[in-house]
């Protein structure tokens, strides 16, 4: 007995000693807390949220209705006060007659709310049941709104699931049964480890509250990220051109360019070894160079549209002829990458410039008709933020890019995160993908508002004409052979719309094929997984949702599928090209150092 009681004597010395250390530790994370968000840079309202013309016009929709159609606003109210107190009674009469069970529960299922307690705790259920009712009649009051056009109604559907998405109560610690396990279990450690990780992702980000989605310490680009064997063999103030060393003993006659998005870095195409587009097609005997953005500061306000064809798109095309000494070369543009070349190759058109054989167009926008759930951030209210701080600070920084992109996915991209990191204490997984997508870029400020007024907003490409280089660029211009990817979960570049775009470029020659997935998965898709099918439909003169109806599906990826198109557009075999092998002058390995430099914040 006398041995036991020491033992419990120990345990709670420990455990105060534990306790102790806590205290220390949350004095001085909340002292950090306090200095990292004394470094916060005040961000411009404007691309902050919507303009209040929007909430004033959902109010005003919203007083219309009751002035109007006062019968179903009350029908939904009632309908909304009835399943409530429905509930509440339900909860009530069961807790009065100790059954500690829940009442009936007939919510869709929510992977939020994945912990079994969600179901059988009747605290934790009466919450996840009231938040779905509450969930429902916000969204069945914004989606029965008379009065509004489309993109109105669009918009306030949804910046109002932005606040309902917010508002879950997994979001918030005393309503999460996950960190309240996981800190009882802890000792609360874990919320310690959570105001770490906080303070952690505060200080990385100068006081802006944007979750570290991968664990930075875990990878480095060149060691361990874009490792494919190539060297730099040209560079200019736009970008680094990489050629890439041969995989076989002999490659086609005809050289490849992969012209990657500058919004985000070229290494999504070769993260690892396994799922490396660049390494595979090399592996095909392809003649492989990548276009390496420049990551660009202050110094580059006066970079527009016209010096991305021109220094960019055009020098890199007329870099590989010189190297290879190939009179044509293929293509391939990736987003917005995509874009500018449907824009370049319309300008070669115009010159009479034959250099490009075939072009490839991976999950690409030409036709800005219908914008997606993108949309709703390019209105003037945003756009004229964007353009005002553009003018101010010659940029577009990464911040609001990334801003745009993860509320797309709010739940996946920013609440999960900061539940796990924050409230669980969990470190950010040693995941490639998530690195990557957090190794932002910025862009020029003059270029970021045409690209958003001339094509996003005003839809010239495939209307007027997009103005570049003293002249308009057209889509029916675009005629050389061309193979485009669509992804079917795509929320930055719907595949409804790329190939709307396609049908209206100018080539006799168009294959389309929609891949499973989404923007970087449905592309990023090697063979050896054996995850994503594709669909083809040869008759591109259908609508998307008739050419999808008549698509036939094939398991796997479509990377097969394309090579075998590229390979008949891609000459003769010679012996494989080197890097430098022409009497280029090696400037240093791949990736090159632009892809090495940090975005501003």
């Amino acid at each position: 007995m006398a041995r036991d009681g020491e033992v419990k004597a120990q345990e709670k010395q420990q455990d105060l000693k534990k306790l102790q250390e806590n205290i220390v530790k949350i004095e001085e994370l909340s002292a950090r807390l306090v200095a990292a968000l004394a470094e916060k840079k005040p961000v411009p309202p404007a691309l902050q949220g919507p303009s209040q013309e929007l909430f004033l016009k959902a109010a005003s929709a919203y007083m219309a209705e009751m002035m109007n159609n006062p019968a179903r606003v009350i029908e939904h109210q009632v309908s909304h006060w009835g399943k409530t107190l429905k509930h509440y009674v339900e909860a009530q009469h069961r807790l009065s007659h100790g059954d500690l069970t829940p009442p009936p529960d007939e919510t869709p299922k929510d992977r939020r709310f994945q912990n079994p307690l969600w179901e059988t705790n009747p605290y934790f259920n009466f919450l996840k049941q009231q938040y779905l009712l509450n969930a429902e009649a916000i969204e069945t009051a914004v989606t029965d709104m008379e009065g509004l056009d489309e993109r109105e109604r669009k918009r306030i559907d949804y910046f109002t699931r932005q606040i309902v998405d917010m508002m879950s109560p997994t979001n918030f610690l005393a309503t999460n049964p996950d960190a309240l396990q996981q800190a009882v279990e802890t000792d609360g450690e874990s919320l310690v480890k959570g105001l770490e990780n906080l303070v952690h992702d505060l200080e990385d980000h100068h006081g802006e509250m944007i979750v570290n989605l991968a664990d930075k310490e875990a990878f480095e680009v060149g060691e361990n990220l874009g490792t494919s064997k190539g060297s730099v063999v040209f560079r200019n103030r736009m970008f680094e051109l990489i050629q890439y060393a041969p995989l076989t003993d002999e490659v086609h006659k005809t050289p490849l360019l992969i012209f990657p998005p500058w919004i985000n870095k070229f290494y999504i195409l070769d993260l690892r070894e396994q799922n490396s587009l660049i390494k595979w097609i090399v592996e095909q005997g392809y003649t492989v160079f990548v276009v390496s953005w420049v990551n660009p500061n202050e110094g580059y306000a006066d970079v527009g549209m016209d010096e991305y064809v021109e220094e960019g798109f055009l020098t890199a095309i007329e870099q590989v002829k010189q190297i290879t000494s190939e009179p044509k070369i293929n293509v391939i543009g990736y987003c917005i990458a995509g874009t500018t070349l449907a824009i370049t190759l319309s300008l070669m058109k115009q010159r009479k410039d034959k250099s490009v054989k075939s072009a490839t167009f991976f999950t690409t926008l030409t036709d800005f008709s219908d914008q997606g759930e993108v949309g709703v951030f390019l209105d003037d209210d945003f756009v004229d933020g964007i353009e005002a701080e553009a003018k101010r600070t010659g940029m577009m920084k990464s911040l609001y890019m990334n801003r745009t992109f993860s509320y797309l996915r709010a739940n996946d991209l920013i609440y999960r995160p900061a539940i796990r990191s924050y409230m669980m204490g969990e470190a950010p997984p040693a995941f490639d993908l998530l690195y990557w997508n957090g190794d932002a870029t910025d862009l020029p400020g003059k270029m970021a508002v045409q690209y958003l007024r001339g094509l996003c907003q005003r839809d010239e490409l495939a209307t007027t004409g997009f103005s570049v280089c003293g002249t308009k660029a057209h889509l029916s211009e675009v005629d050389v052979p061309l193979f485009a990817i669509g992804c079917e979960t795509d929320h930055i570049a719907a595949w409804d719309s790329s190939y709307n775009g396609v049908r209206q470029m100018g080539s006799k020659n168009k294959t389309f094929v929609l891949s499973e997935s989404g923007h970087i998965a449905g592309i990023v898709n090697p063979p050896s997984k054996k995850k994503y099918g594709h669909y083809t439909n040869p008759d591109l003169t259908l609508s998307p949702e008739d050419w999808r109806e008549g698509a036939s599906f094939h398991e796997g990826s479509w990377w097969p599928r394309w090579e075998k198109w590229l390979r008949a557009r891609s000459g003769k075999k010679i012996p494989a090209r080197v890097p430098g092998d022409s009497g280029v002058k090696i400037l240093g390995p791949a990736p090159g150092n632009y892809v090495k430099a940090k975005a501003t914040l």
